[in-house]
C-alpha cells in the first residue's frame, strides 16, 4: 500500500468527516467551524470527507443535509467531498500489510466466546477486554480454521512487550499517556471484510495527508489506538487538538433524541437565525480569544483564532426544554439578535427580502419606486427583532393591511379606557388634516389633543400603536407611524373602533 506520508507542518490540512447517518448536529457544526477556522488562518486546505462506511443507516438525505448545513453557514471546503467507501480497497490493503507483517492476526472467537469472556469480567467486576486466546494461534490452527469456514475477524495485535505505553501530545489537554496493557487487541477488520472505523479513519486521514486532527474530546479514547496503527505501517501521526464537548445544563451531552431538533442546525435556519450568528455563537463553545472580545466578523475570527485558545472543559448549551422564550440558548438569540440589529443595512435587507418574498409579503416596487422607503423601514422594524423571520411576522404590518392583533395588546392599550372609542376618530381625523405627515407635526397633533382632553399622552400613543400595529411593542411610535404613512394610519386608527367594540 502507498500512502503519501509527507506532512509539511506549514501547510496544514484539515478535514471535518461526518457519518451520513443523520442531520448535522451543532456539534459537528462546531468541529467543522474549528477545523475552517484552522485551514483559513494558517493558508492551508479544509477538506470535507463523507464517513459513509456504516452502509445500513447512511443516507442520501443525510449528506445533502450536511452539505446544505455547512453553505449556508458559509463553511466552504477547498476539497472534497470525498466518500470513505471509495477508499474500501485501500482499508483493505493497509489490512492486509499489517496481517502479512505480523501487526494484526485473524480472530475465530464466535459471538458465544465473546459473551462468556464479558460475563466472566463482570463477575470479576473488571472491565472487559478480549483475553487474546487467538492472538497466538500457529499457522497451521488459522489455516485449518480458514478450511473448516470459521468465520474470523481482523484484530490488531498490541505491542505490549515492546511498546509499554502510547503518548501524545494534544494541543488543548497536553500529554495523554495510555499504558498499552490496558489496550486490547481491537478489532479492524469484521468477518465480512469490512474495515471499521479505527482503521479506515486513519489511512484516510493519511491518504488525504491531513496535518492536524481537530475533533470532540469523546475521540480522545481511539486515539492511542489509531496511533498504534499508523506506527505499524510506519505514517507519522498528525497533530491531534481534542474539543471539549458541549452539554446540556443538566451535563448531558446534546442529542436530536433527547433534546429535539434545537441541537440541529436545519432548525436554526428555519427558525430565522443569520448563518454567521450562528458561527459565532459555536465559536464561543470551547474557545475564547485572548481579550475577551465576543463578536467578531468572519476575518476578525480568522485572525483571532488558535489552536491553543481552545479550552479544556467541557462548555454548556443553557436549553431548557419548554421555555417558549428561551427556546434555544438564551445567548444565541442574544447574538443573533446583535448582528440583526448592527450589521450593514444593505446586508440585512438582503435576508429580509428573502423573508418576505418566502411569505408572499414582497412587492416589486421595493426595489424601484419604493426602495427608499424598503430600506428605511426594515432599518426602523430591525431594532426590536431577534430573528429574521420577524419581519414577515412581527412585521407584517409595515407590508400588508392584513396582519393579527395580540388579544393582550388589545385588552391593555384599546379597552382599558372607555373613552378611546371617541378619542380614536378625533385624533385620527386631525391627522387625515395634517398638510405635512412628519414627525414634528404628528408628534405635536398627540401632544396637543391629550392636553386638550386631559389624558395622559401614553393612553393616545398605547392605543395608536396597537390599532396600526397590532402589538404592544415596536420602534418609536411616531417615527413608526411615518413609516406607515397618514393613508394607511388614518384608516386602521378609524378601523380599531370596530376592534374595540368587537372586544368589548
Amino acid at each position: 500500500m502507498t500512502i503519501d506520508s509527507d506532512r509539511n507542518v506549514d501547510s496544514v490540512r484539515v478535514r471535518f468527516a461526518p457519518s451520513p447517518t443523520g442531520y448535522l448536529h451543532l456539534g459537528g457544526a462546531r468541529t467543522a467551524l474549528y477545523n475552517w477556522l484552522w485551514a483559513r488562518k494558517r493558508g492551508g486546505v479544509f477538506i470535507l470527507r463523507i464517513e459513509d462506511t456504516d452502509v445500513e443507516r447512511s443516507t442520501q438525505d443525510s449528506v445533502e443535509e450536511i452539505l446544505a448545513g455547512l453553505k449556508w453557514l458559509g463553511l466552504d471546503w477547498d476539497e472534497g467531498p470525498y466518500f470513505q467507501t471509495d477508499n474500501l480497497s485501500k482499508h483493505k490493503e493497509a489490512a492486509d500489510k499489517l496481517l502479512h507483517e505480523g501487526h494484526a492476526y485473524r480472530c475465530f472467537c464466535s459471538k458465544e466466546d465473546l459473551d462468556n469472556q464479558r460475563k466472566e469480567a463482570e463477575s470479576k467486576k473488571v472491565a472487559f477486554m478480549y483475553d487474546g486466546r487467538c492472538r497466538n494461534l500457529t499457522p497451521e490452527q488459522v489455516q485449518k480454521n480458514i478450511e473448516n469456514n470459521i468465520l474470523s475477524v481482523l484484530r490488531f495485535k498490541v505491542p505490549r512487550d515492546q511498546v509499554p505505553s502510547v503518548t501524545l501530545e494534544d494541543v488543548v489537554y497536553g500529554k495523554i499517556e495510555k499504558r498499552t496493557k490496558d489496550i486490547e487487541d481491537f478489532v479492524i477488520l469484521r468477518s465480512d471484510q469490512s474495515p471499521l472505523y479505527i482503521l479506515s479513519n486513519a489511512v484516510d486521514d493519511s491518504l488525504d495527508r491531513i496535518t492536524h486532527v481537530i475533533r470532540g474530546a469523546d475521540g480522545i479514547a481511539n486515539t492511542p489506538k489509531q496511533i498504534l496503527i499508523y506506527n505499524a505501517l510506519g505514517i507519522t501521526p498528525p497533530t491531534f487538538a481534542h474539543m471539549p464537548l458541549t452539554l446540556d445544563n443538566k451535563k448531558a451531552k446534546l442529542s436530536k433524541r433527547v433534546h429535539g431538533e434545537v441541537v440541529t442546525v436545519a432548525y436554526y435556519r428555519r427558525k430565522g437565525f443569520l448563518p454567521w450568528a450562528l458561527c459565532n455563537f459555536l465559536a464561543l463553545l470551547g474557545w475564547s480569544s485572548q481579550d475577551g472580545q465576543e463578536f467578531f466578523s468572519r476575518e476578525e475570527l480568522i485572525e483571532a483564532f488558535d489552536l491553543s485558545r481552545i479550552n479544556r472543559h467541557n462548555s454548556i448549551f443553557n436549553y431548557i426544554p419548554g421555555d417558549a422564550k428561551n427556546w434555544t440558548d438564551p445567548k444565541a438569540i442574544h447574538f443573533n439578535a446583535t448582528y440583526i440589529r448592527s450589521m450593514p443595512l444593505d446586508e440585512i435587507e438582503v435576508y429580509a427580502k428573502k423573508e418576505l418574498e418566502e411569505n408572499n409579503l414582497w412587492d416589486q416596487s421595493y426595489e424601484s419606486t419604493k426602495k427608499e422607503w424598503f430600506r428605511a423601514t426594515v432599518d426602523l422594524i430591525r431594532t426590536r427583532y431577534h430573528l429574521i423571520t420577524d419581519f414577515s411576522s412581527k412585521g407584517r404590518y409595515c407590508f400588508s393591511d392584513v396582519f393579527e392583533f395580540d388579544p393582550k395588546a388589545v385588552k391593555k392599550n384599546l379597552c382599558q379606557d372607555s373613552k378611546l372609542v371617541a378619542y380614536i376618530p378625533e385624533f385620527a381625523q386631525l391627522l387625515d388634516h395634517l398638510q405635512e405627515f412628519n414627525l414634528e407635526n404628528v408628534e405635536a397633533v398627540f401632544r396637543e389633543f391629550a392636553l386638550e382632553k386631559d389624558v395622559k399622552a401614553g393612553l393616545l400613543i398605547n392605543a395608536a400603536r396597537t390599532a396600526v400595529s397590532g402589538s404592544s411593542v415596536g420602534p418609536g411610535l411616531f417615527e413608526m407611524l411615518v413609516m406607515l404613512g397618514k393613508e394607511r394610519v388614518v384608516a386602521r386608527l378609524r378601523d380599531s373602533v370596530n376592534l374595540i367594540d368587537k372586544h368589548s
